[in-house]
């Protein structure tokens, strides 16, 4: 294996897998529906809203890396929601899977050995995918930790 493949597979292993931490689909697709809308005392946001905003983040930074016309959303009010619970059981399924088809689109740029991971992204200011995806991979991880936490903390753990 290459240095190029070996880092795409860091990558994305970074992305995805549970290494370090929870992997992304076990710490959000069984979630407990009644702990989605709870925010204990001294908490910013719900379970929902973190989601929410990472959908949100993780849509904005792989449009972002692919178009050059995307426009990203008003910062911070377009960034997370605007309830603390999902509006039905079915929001968050979907924001849950557009979550991951998201980051499986991210997965795929990474992978694919046609995009440089190291060349700048020619409507950016500097920003590479490389960047992008480890910006994403942090993000990411920093919210999935907030949100495995309220859950823990709800539960009573």
């Amino acid at each position: 294996m290459d240095d190029q493949t070996s880092l795409r597979q860091h990558v994305i292993n970074l992305l995805t897998k549970g290494e370090a931490h929870v992997d992304v689909s076990s710490g959000l697709e069984d979630f407990p529906r009644k702990l989605r809308g709870g925010k204990p005392e001294g908490s910013p946001h719900t379970p929902w809203q973190l989601l929410e905003h990472m959908r949100i983040g993780q849509w904005d930074i792989l449009q972002f890396s692919v178009d050059a016309k995307h426009a990203s959303p008003k910062w911070p009010e377009e960034y997370w929601p605007k309830t603390e619970a999902p509006p039905t059981d079915k929001a968050w399924d979907k924001s849950v899977s557009q979550f991951l088809t998201d980051l499986e689109e991210m997965c795929k740029l990474v992978r694919d050995p046609k995009h440089d991971l190291f060349a700048r992204i020619p409507h950016g200011t500097g920003q590479t995918l490389l960047r992008e995806a480890l910006v994403l991979a942090d993000h990411n991880a920093y919210h999935l930790g907030q949100i495995i936490l309220l859950r823990r903390t709800m539960e009573g753990r």
